[in-house]
Formats: C-alpha cells, structure tokens, sequence
C-alpha cells in the first residue's frame, strides 16, 4: 500500500498571509525588523522556532516568560483569522487531487506543525477526505526532523518508504528526506529543490504522478 502526506499550509490553503500579518503585528509591537523576506524562512517552521528567527540578535531582550506571551499573542491573532476561511480557499487542483486519491483508494493525510492545523481542515471542509491529520501538538521536534511524517505514515498504516510527501518548505522537504520518503516540492526550485519532484502548484500533481515516483529508485 501506498500513501500520501500533506503539508497544509502552502500546499492545500494558502494562510501565509495570516501568519504573516500576525509575526508583523507582534515585531512591530516590540520593535523588531520583520519583514516578508524573513517571513519567507518561517516556511515550514513551528512557532517556537519561527519566533526564534524573528528575534535574531535581538532574543536576549527578552525573558523566556516575554517569549512564551509572544507566541501565544500570535497565536491569537491567527486563530481568529482563520474564522474566516472557507472552502472557497483551497488551492487550485487540491480537492480534486485529494477526490482522486480517494477514488484510486490510497490513503492521505495532512502533516502540519501548525497546532491549528485542525482547525483549518474544518474549515476547509475536506475531512472527509483525509485518512489522517497529525499536527504540531503531537510531536516533540519540529521539521526538518522526520517525526511529524513518521506519525502521519504509521497512522495510515503506510511504510515511510511507500510514502510521498508533499511540501512548499524547505525544512519540511529535508524532514520528508530524512524519514525515508519521496517528496514532490511545490513552489520555487531554489528553496524545494532537493525534492525527487518539483511542481509549480498542487493542481500539477497527478495520481500517476505520485505511482510513478514510488516506483522509480529512490534518489532525489
């Protein structure tokens, strides 16, 4: 059998905005530069560690109880942004890859860091086409260590070795690697190259695709 893993932000829903707005909000509020090229490396990040790269040189200001308030006031902010997402957000080509998926009986979940991801999925409305959904609460490290996926592979019954990821981040593209697995990159080259496949959007990846990519020698 074989399966596969979604990440969720950047692959099904676009809320890189709504991180984005909320990271803006709290560097402006404490005075840090942040800006959307730095945003650019949170990809993939948890949130811990995403305030981490946000602070930079400037995290000795900073007691672990400040910190801790941060990433929960950004938190905050983005749990009440994603009240408004709908169905109507998903990315072009992501329900009908998840529908053929379905059809063709091979299992999917989504594989997130996000601790919010659950809640997206709901919103999205599209559980009922997911075989399982794994987010940040469940694992103790954070991409690019493989946890997050081996979780999502065993809670489909899926060895990592039949398993294709799909990723829009580089750290989750190493994670995907270093579990074993195949992994199909959205986006930019230079940032998912490492990936066995690169594909502009999740409307290029196609079922024979993914059966294709299992079947070959397993080299990126």
């Amino acid at each position: 059998m074989i399966g596969v893993i979604f990440d969720l932000d950047g692959v099904l829903v676009d809320t890189a905005e709504y991180h984005y707005r909320a990271w803006q909000a709290l560097a402006d509020r404490i005075g840090v530069p942040f800006d959307r090229g730095t945003n650019e490396a949170l990809r993939g990040v948890d949130r811990e560690n995403s305030l981490r790269l946000l602070l930079g040189a400037h995290a000795d200001r900073f007691s672990d109880e400040e910190k801790a308030a941060f990433c929960a006031s950004k938190n905050a902010e983005y749990v009440t942004a994603i009240e408004t997402v709908t169905p109507a957000d998903l990315l072009p080509g992501a329900r009908e890859l998840l529908l053929a998926l379905r059809v063709a009986r091979i299992p999917a979940a989504v594989a997130s860091s996000s601790k919010n991801a659950r809640r997206v999925v709901e919103r999205l409305e599209i559980g009922d086409l997911l075989d399982g959904l794994v987010d940040g609460s469940l694992v103790d490290k954070a991409k690019p260590d493989p946890e997050l996926f081996l979780i999502a592979a065993a809670r489909l019954g899926v060895m990592p070795a039949h398993c294709v990821v799909v990723e829009d981040a580089e750290a989750g593209v190493r994670a995907a690697l270093a579990g074993g697995m195949r992994a199909i990159g959205i986006g930019d080259p230079t940032r998912v190259g490492a990936a066995h496949r690169v594909c502009a959007s999740v409307a290029d990846i196609t079922v024979d695709m993914i059966r294709e990519l299992l079947a070959a020698p397993a080299t990126a």
